[in-house]
């Protein structure tokens, strides 16, 4: 999420990245509203590893969303390892929704209102996701 990418992330990825395993993450370099979610899915299907940091605002931004459901249908469809990590937020905030999270999806459930299949599907990969053991 995007208060997590300025700190936990970085370490991360420059440890990954140090190791020589190529890694990808969100570039706070581009300008709000450009949009690289097809070429980051694409990225996403072709990798053999995900990792999700559920962060206190993860469940703002849409694409966050959408990156996380895609993470969670290729571990199920293609069996790639996804591990998940918690970042200053409470991880039974994350699995029911709940706190800062139930705040953020009444915003998308409203947003969404007409395409409510939107946000059940990144509901269930929350909850999905949210009870692997990072």
């Amino acid at each position: 999420g995007p208060d997590s990418r300025n700190t936990f992330v970085d370490h991360l990825y420059a440890h990954l990245t140090g190791k020589g395993i190529f890694a990808f993450k969100d570039d706070k370099r581009l300008k709000k509203g450009e949009s690289l979610l097809p070429q980051l899915l694409q990225a996403i299907q072709n990798s053999r590893i995900s990792i999700i940091v559920f962060s206190k605002r993860y469940a703002k931004p849409t694409w966050c969303l959408e990156e996380m459901a895609t993470i969670a249908e290729c571990r199920k469809y293609f069996k790639q390892k996804v591990f998940i990590t918690f970042y200053d937020v409470d991880p039974s905030h994350v699995r029911k929704q709940s706190g800062v999270y139930q705040n953020a999806f009444a915003l998308h459930k409203k947003k969404f209102k007409r395409d409510s299949s939107k946000v059940v599907r990144w509901t269930r990969a929350m909850v999905d996701l949210a009870e692997l053991v990072g």
